[in-house]
């Protein structure tokens, strides 16, 4: 029998943890902080979005109520930093976990908005919130340009695929295939746009 939309969403908020524990772990080792300090930044990607997102629906915070969530972002961070240790990685390889845990969280973070009864609206931009902001708190913390502020399409492959997601619920399709569908378009078109350096215009001032 195949998982509940509940269960499915559940695996998938805590698949995007890891991913994005592991993302941060990648990014941190750039700077060589040492394992307290790479742990903590994997901790804040991983969490930081649903955290944010939760406060600002005014619901209990989801690490907090489930502390699974937070064993795992700890666990994948050291994991991944050992594991970085042992082995020589690409340096740009953190951006594949980061594009799948941007897909996951996006995903996630509008379907919980909506049981929440939050307008289609709403919604789509707290699967955004979900899918960035921990993404953010790990640049800023590693002290680099947060890539949903650079060229590649970022936040805006996370919005196309929560508006997606909107839309497929509203057709009436199943909400495990709607989710499976609204993930893996953000993660592609991620992937894409690093692939292609696909992005929107950028500001220019005339004269500048």
């Amino acid at each position: 029998m195949p998982p509940s939309l509940d269960t499915l969403m559940y695996w998938i908020g805590q698949s995007a943890v890891v991913l994005m524990a592991a993302a941060g772990v990648l990014e941190a080792g750039r700077k060589r902080f040492d394992l307290f300090g790479t742990v903590l930044i994997a901790v804040a990607a991983a969490l930081g979005g649903g955290s944010v997102r939760d406060l600002l629906l005014d619901r209990p915070v989801f690490w907090v109520g489930d502390q699974t969530y937070l064993i795992c972002a700890v666990s994948a961070a050291l994991v991944t930093f050992f594991l970085a240790r042992a082995f020589v990685l690409p340096p740009r390889l953190f951006l594949i976990p980061d594009a799948a845990g941007l897909a996951l969280f996006s995903v996630a973070g509008t379907k919980a908005a909506l049981v929440c009864g939050a307008p289609w609206l709403v919604a789509s931009v707290m699967g955004v919130v979900t899918g960035v902001v921990g993404g953010i708190l790990r640049d800023v913390l590693c002290n680099e340009e947060p890539l949903v502020f650079q060229g590649t399409l970022y936040a805006t492959a996370a919005w196309a695929g929560a508006l997606a997601l909107i839309v497929l619920l509203a057709l009436g399709l199943d909400g495990r295939i709607a989710a499976l569908l609204a993930g893996t378009g953000i993660f592609l078109l991620r992937v894409a746009a690093i692939r292609w350096d696909i992005g929107l215009p950028q500001f220019t001032a005339k004269g500048a």
